[in-house]
């Protein structure tokens, strides 16, 4: 179990662009298992006024500044063991 986890830590390098986007390094994840949505959030509450979408990513904007990211259909992405 410990050497999967270490695995997968060592295989976040989306994250690094992530921490990027985020003004003050928060950040906040969650994922709907039945719906297949992940949410990421730089701030609670995202308060979004604006949004675009591209492909399955969902974008979602405050004062042009980046609040929060949505990714539907998100075992897409996840890579297959």
């Amino acid at each position: 179990m410990a050497e999967e986890i270490i695995n997968v830590v060592k295989d976040l390098k989306w994250l690094g662009g992530i921490l990027k986007l985020a003004p003050n390094k928060m950040i906040w994840i969650s994922y709907d298992d039945v719906a297949d949505v992940l949410y990421i959030s730089f701030e609670k509450p995202q308060k979004a006024t604006d949004s675009e979408q591209i492909d399955d990513i969902i974008i979602r904007y405050r004062d042009n500044k980046i609040v929060g990211i949505t990714i539907i259909n998100a075992s897409h992405y996840m890579k297959k063991s």
